[in-house]
């Protein structure tokens, strides 16, 4: 299409007509169909009745046929159901080859009425034919002399498939020399060239055998391929080559003419007359020895062309040229060395063509020290040398070529240990007589760094005195090495380390060169007392060796700290009770010293000491005591120096004032407190840690004891409602609060012992509650449809009612105390029973009983005559103090016996005794003198 399209360019008219021809053959066509070739018979191509427009069921009156142009018919109608399939297998490429659109042309006619219409069935191609070569081998003749870059066209593929299905893609197997080149127009490949990459050698390989295949672009993708023989032309690019560039042969002098002396050999990779070789001497041979010997120029033979003569030239040297027949002729060169052979009349001669010399000290055994060459003008027996060393040494002689020896190392060598060696070389015919010589090769070792710096010991230990200068020198490190030269030459260095996060290096230094080391800073014992450093020797070999020396230096103190006392305040006020005796402690003086050792042992004196003083202290332990009971004479205050003292050397000191006065029995512990309150803030840093320790173990026990608390009120309140509901409270006919006749009864429920005891008191009340009322957590009947009435509008609860009536009651044990067993039942005041006067009184207990509290009493006015105090009978063995068992209450019953005092007010107190208070003021007071002496003993302490 794309030449038909440059054909027609400048040819509109032609271009004009073909697109209308193109319109025109569609405008005709009135179906169109699309099938792929290789369709099977039956291959369903399109409904041609329906598409028509014609009724299925005239079709098979009316005769419906399909003609094709061709005389083959490939498609046929089915007259039941109008449709056209295909009756015959198409193939393309023989339909229509080389055609880009296969179209076959229908002609559909029916009869009654005659009509005809037009169908066309285009058959698209499928892969089905794979990239065919014409030939499965094709042949190149490529000289070796054609440069890189080369192009060689090929011959391609054939593939009768059109568009994709056609070729699309060539590969070349893979190739040093060679690639492929194709180009491609408008996806078809245009040309196809064999590249050569690199010049081909014909010595290296004469013949490339290369596939070529051809891919379609059809799926699936099918291929071909070919092979490409190629044979490279010969070219002469190579010289003739002899065996070896150099010979030797020897020849008896008394060789007759025509002895052969060498037969020489030479070959050239090249073919035909490129490869032809003939020999010739070189023109550098002198004029004697190409008299002296013949050369076959075809056979490459050397001869003797006349009597040779040892003592006149012992050895010829003959340059051979083989040049080759090319039209560019190339030469190959070789030497032949020729020794004439003599009777043994002459010694052997000995020649050290090579010494290595110094022999490093660590070669290896076979390394060679020297080459000699031994030779001897004589032929035979009589030119047969021997070489040997006469001496045991660390060498020997290897025989390396006839008359070439080599001096190698047989043992390992120590320079350390020796230095140098001289061996004697013997060199020894065997010819009679025999005949020897001797060479002396004098060997010397030389060094290599296999020796590392030694330190004299691994480990030292120094002595530095703190508060030493910087700068000062505090040690010498000293390393040796065995070795010589820079192998020797020793370097120092400390290996950074740190010490309490601080490098190391700013505390010393090293000199590089001799080892010493320096102390950068001033050091204090008391900040570091010991560390450790590690001193690194390095040699100056190319392989340095080191070692390490590990140096531990100590900080010795010396007495530089002066003492402190501890508190810092001074003067310490101490009170003392003139009534101390002999012995008593008075206080304790103590002092610390930063230094250690003897630097830091105390010793306490006193200073200044005027007239005889009540006091010691003791010299070890800063301990003040009493040595005598206090006298009337004695001062009322005392001023003490006290001075505390090192042992170092110098002595240094330190001073404080004790002021300690006399008072009375207790005033001491009064002013101790009064002290500690304004010496809070003066406590050391070790007391503040003890106190915040105190204090928090003190934190943790009471929110322990505050978490137990919790849980056993919580299991009293649940024991308390299960009470409340197994017992309840009966009331007697007689409304007052009685004695029991019969005895005490104590309650516990679940077997738990009891804790508190429950005094029950029975209410004057003749109405009984209903089930409903229960008894509240708070100890009170709590009923809410019942509403109680006070005998007077003015009746007044205190507020110890009101707060008990809001309290818990302890209910695990529970106590009913009756009245007396004989007798008249007195009447205890209830709340019920109070008068309805205003003034008639107040109650200021709990209604209830057991509840939590330490007195209950009932107090009326003087004058409420309406209801008179009523006057308990107490048993004349009733005891003064009833304690209740299971409880901590104390109960008094108190009768006052004026008439007076018992109008006002009658107490029934559970709890603490009134009548005790003045009796417990008074041992408070003996209990704070006893405390105050205790606090003053620990003060002292």
């Amino acid at each position: 299409m794309l030449h038909l399209m440059q054909d027609l360019q400048g040819k509109p008219k032609l271009i004009h007509f073909l697109l209308l021809q193109m319109s025109w053959n569609m405008v005709l066509s009135q179906l169109h169909y699309i099938i792929p070739e290789e369709s099977k018979h039956g291959t369903f191509v399109g409904r041609i009745a329906q598409d028509l427009g014609l009724d299925i069921g005239e079709i098979n009156s009316r005769m419906l046929r399909v003609v094709s142009r061709d005389e083959k018919e490939y498609f046929q109608v089915n007259l039941q159901n109008g449709i056209l399939f295909v009756k015959d297998i198409i193939d393309r490429e023989q339909l229509c080859p080389d055609i880009q659109f296969c179209i076959i042309h229908l002609q559909v006619i029916v009869d009654n009425p005659v009509q005809m219409y037009r169908v066309d069935v285009e058959i698209e191609d499928i892969n089905d034919n794979s990239p065919a070569f014409f030939s499965n081998m094709n042949s190149l003749v490529i000289s070796e002399i054609k440069p890189a870059g080369s192009h060689y066209p090929l011959m391609e593929a054939t593939d009768p498939d059109i568009g994709t299905n056609s070729i699309t893609n060539y590969e070349l197997s893979s190739s040093d020399y060679f690639a492929l080149d194709f180009q491609k127009y408008l996806n078809e490949i245009r040309s196809l060239e064999l590249v050569l990459k690199k010049s081909l050698d014909r010595e290296k390989q004469s013949v490339h055998n290369l596939t070529l295949t051809a891919y379609d672009g059809g799926k699936p993708r099918l291929s071909g391929s070919t092979r490409i023989v190629i044979t490279v032309e010969d070219f002469n690019d190579n010289a003739p080559l002899f065996d070896h560039p150099f010979y030797q042969c020897t020849i008896n002098e008394n060789a007759v003419k025509g002895s052969l002396v060498f037969k020489l050999n030479a070959t050239d990779p090249d073919q035909g007359k490129n490869g032809e070789i003939f020999y010739k001497f070189s023109n550098l041979v002198a004029g004697e020895t190409s008299k002296a010997f013949s050369l076959d120029q075809y056979s490459g033979e050397i001869k003797v062309n006349r009597e040779l003569d040892f003592e006149t030239m012992n050895k010829y040297e003959i340059q051979i040229d083989a040049v080759d027949n090319g039209d560019v002729q190339m030469v190959g060169h070789c030497k032949i060395l020729v020794t004439v052979v003599d009777i043994n009349d002459n010694p052997p001669e000995m020649t050290v063509m090579s010494l290595s010399l110094p022999v490093p000290e660590n070669s290896p055994q076979g390394t060679t020290v020297a080459i000699i060459s031994v030779h001897d003008k004589d032929s035979g027996s009589n030119g047969k040398v021997n070489c040997y060393i006469s001496e045991h040494t660390p060498f020997r002689i290897n025989h390396a070529f006839t008359g070439d020896f080599s001096l190698i190392v047989d043992a390992p060598l120590n320079r350390e240990i020796k230095e140098e060696y001289e061996v004697t070389v013997t060199a020894r015919d065997e010819g009679l007589p025999s005949l020897s010589v001797s060479k002396t090769i004098k060997v010397v070792i030389s060094d290599v760094n296999d020796n590392a710096p030694q330190f004299q010991q691994a480990f030292d230990t120094i002595f530095i005195k703190e508060n030493n200068p910087p700068g000062s020198h505090i040690y010498t490190a000293l390393a040796s090495d065995p070795d010589v030269g820079q192998n020797s030459f020793i370097t120092y260095a400390i290996i950074d380390s740190y010490i309490n996060r601080i490098p190391l290096s700013s505390y010393i230094s090293i000199n590089p060169e001799n080892g010493k080391v320096f102390a950068l800073v001033s050091f204090d014992h008391e900040h570091i007392t010991y560390f450790q450093c590690h001193i690194c020797a390095t040699d100056a070999g190319l392989q340095p060796l080191s070692t390490n020396l590990t140096l531990n230096i100590f900080i010795e103190d010396i007495n530089d700290n002066a003492p402190t006392f501890t508190p810092l305040f001074s003067p310490l006020i101490i009170k003392i009770s003139r009534s101390a005796q002999f012995g008593h402690h008075v206080t304790k003086i103590r002092a610390v010293d930063l230094d250690s050792g003897y630097n830091a042992l105390m010793s306490y004196h006193m200073k200044g000491v005027m007239g005889k003083i009540p006091f010691v202290i003791s010299q070890y332990t800063g301990d003040i005591s009493l040595k005598r009971p206090f006298a009337d004479s004695d001062n009322e205050e005392y001023r003490l120096t006290v001075m505390a003292q090192d042992h170092g050397e110098p002595v240094m000191t330190a001073e404080t004032e004790v002021v300690i006065s006399l008072v009375e029995a207790g005033e001491e512990i009064l002013y101790d407190n009064q002290e500690s309150k304004g010496n809070v803030e003066e406590f050391s840093e070790a007391n503040m840690y003890l106190v915040v320790a105190i204090c928090i173990i003190s934190s943790i026990f009471l929110i322990t004891l505050i978490a137990f608390s919790v849980l056993r009120w919580q299991k009293y309140r649940d024991e308390v409602n299960q009470l409340k509901e197994n017992y309840r409270i009966c009331s007697n006919t007689g409304g007052s609060w009685v004695y029991s006749q019969q005895t005490q009864y104590r309650v516990c429920s679940n077997a738990v012992q009891p804790k508190n005891d429950l005094i029950v008191f029975t209410p004057n009340n003749s109405v009984i509650p209903n089930n409903e009322d229960r008894i509240s957590q708070q100890g009170t009947l709590v009923n809410p449809s019942y509403q109680p009435k006070h005998p007077n509008p003015d009746w007044r609860y205190s507020a110890s009612l009101k707060a008990a009536m809001q309290g818990a009651v302890h209910m695990e044990g529970a106590a009913v105390l009756r009245g007396a067993a004989v007798g008249l039942e007195p009447q205890w005041p209830t709340v019920s029973s109070a008068t309805t006067d205003p003034e008639g009184g107040e109650v200021s207990p709990p209604v209830g009983a057991g509840v939590n509290c330490n007195s209950w009493t009932f107090k009326y006015g003087p004058g409420n005559q309406k209801q008179p105090v009523p006057v308990p009978q107490i048993p004349p063995d009733f005891p003064e103090n009833f304690i209740i068992p299971g409880s901590p209450a104390i109960i008094s019953i108190r009768q006052d016996q004026p008439s007076a005092q018992a109008q006002k007010s009658n107490f029934i107190t559970f709890g603490k005794k009134e009548e005790t208070k003045k009796k417990k003021k008074k041992k408070k007071g003996k209990n704070q003198e006893k405390a105050n002496n205790n606090t003053n003993d620990n003060n002292d302490q």
